[in-house]
């Protein structure tokens, strides 16, 4: 969906100053966000964050120590009970019964909406369909594999076309296959006009899918904006090589001088040199013309654009990668999810 049209449907979801402690752990400090409607909104950030935190409280599962937050128009605190019935969650872990079949499990969630019979079974086949399950609607679930019980959790959330969804780490656990699909399903839904907001360690999978990601980090939001304002907080391109010859890294640093800028960073232990650059294709057929004419021989030659891994790495001074949960159990959303139904 277009910016203007989502700015112009207004926030699903606005929070202020959100604050959650459990003993001496604090997992939110002052927590502000804001999502438009229409759009997918990434809240990127290792386990232990606070991620799922904010997730429970802003579907009603935990109240905040302090702040506010409206979801879809409506006090996540004071008017819980009808913004249950208007939201959607999927958490890390299916919350689907295995032992009844997917159909099943569908009209069961139907009904738990409260949609008239024939209802829950119409959209429970709509659903069977469009997530590639009707082959597999007769079987128990404990058959499924995990990418056909996530997409099946998935589509129990969408039994009654919830006006925001949100997507607690919907693909952890999947294989390559299965989070690939798990996506696609996302970007249909997107491209439908669905507002989401989406919990997730995986920098890839924060760039193809969000509009806009804060990234949380030890309770505190400590960046925000979309893919490429976050990248270009740590500048821009950078052309790297690595010589094959440690006595031919010098001549390379020189070229790279000439033709590309002074700022070389060098790794003599590597043979590796790596600058900066504007124009990175323009950059990079240079090198390799003015490389190859000083007979100089490459391991390696390319051409390194920002990751949200390297703006995570410079925020924080650390890499992305799980650490223990936090202090309710960052992560542990899918026991819950019975009770915003």
């Amino acid at each position: 969906m277009s910016d203007a049209i989502a700015t112009s449907r207004g926030p699903a979801i606005v929070a202020r100053g959100l604050r959650k402690s459990f003993g001496d752990v604090v997992a939110l400090d002052a927590v502000d966000l804001t999502v438009q409607a229409g759009t997918v909104f990434g809240l990127l950030g290792p386990n232990g964050a606070g991620k799922t935190t904010a997730v429970k409280v802003l579907t009603t599962l935990l109240s905040p120590d302090e702040g506010s937050a409206e979801v879809a128009g409506l006090d996540v605190a004071r008017q819980a009970d009808e913004l249950r019935s208007r939201i959607g969650l999927t958490g890390q872990y299916a919350a689907v019964d295995e032992y009844l079949t997917g159909r099943e499990n569908l009209e069961m969630f139907g009904r738990l909406y409260n949609l008239p019979k024939a209802v829950a079974r119409r959209r429970a086949e709509e659903l069977l369909s469009q997530f590639d399950l009707a082959d597999a609607a007769s079987r128990v679930v404990k058959t499924f594999s995990g990418g056909m019980r996530r997409r099946l959790d998935l589509a129990a959330s969408l039994i009654f076309a919830p006006e925001v969804l949100f997507l607690d780490e919907p693909t952890t656990g999947l294989d390559p296959r299965g989070r690939l699909g798990m996506w696609d399903i996302i970007e249909q839904l997107a491209a439908g006009g669905a507002t989401i907001l989406l919990t997730t360690q995986y920098m890839e999978e924060a760039d193809r899918l969000a509009d806009r990601i804060a990234v949380l980090d030890r309770g505190r939001v400590i960046a925000e904006g979309t893919t490429d304002q976050l990248k270009s907080q740590i500048g821009g391109e950078r052309l790297e090589v690595t010589v094959t010859d440690e006595g031919d890294l010098n001549k390379a640093v020189d070229v790279l001088r000439t033709h590309c800028g002074p700022d070389v960073h060098v790794e003599a232990e590597r043979r590796h040199a790596a600058v900066p650059v504007t124009a990175g294709a323009r950059a990079l057929a240079a090198a390799v013309r003015e490389l190859d004419a000083a007979g100089i021989h490459l391991d390696d030659l390319s051409l390194h654009r920002p990751t949200l891994d390297d703006v995570f790495l410079t925020l924080t001074g650390r890499v992305a990668e799980p650490t223990e949960g936090d202090a309710e159990g960052d992560g542990a959303l899918g026991r819950d999810r019975e009770a915003v139904r």
